[in-house]
């Protein structure tokens, strides 16, 4: 499902306009990347949390010139559901 989707399927279920619902969707996701961005995560009871994992420093392989690079620790966006939501997933996704 595409956000062009998601947006006509809210605005046919609530009858907003379709821009309303995209500057919505827009915003939302505005907010959430300047929030991890900053560090924080984002919590949103019932559906899941979208949380900043820090990935320790390691060394990687370049097989292909057969040398050792070291990958410097960082930061990466994850998500993680709730229980509710994977609970109705695993229940109704056959």
């Amino acid at each position: 499902m595409t956000k062009a989707e998601i947006v006509s399927e809210i605005a046919s279920k609530t009858g907003i306009e379709k821009i309303a619902i995209q500057t919505i969707i827009e915003e939302f996701m505005n907010v959430v990347k300047e929030n991890m961005s900053a560090g924080e995560n984002v919590y949103l009871r019932g559906f899941g949390s979208f949380i900043v994992k820090k990935r320790a420093e390691k060394i990687g392989r370049n097989i292909s010139k057969n040398t050792s690079v070291v990958v410097p620790a960082h930061y990466i966006p994850a998500f993680k559901p709730a229980k509710p939501f994977v609970e109705e997933v695993k229940n109704s996704v056959k």
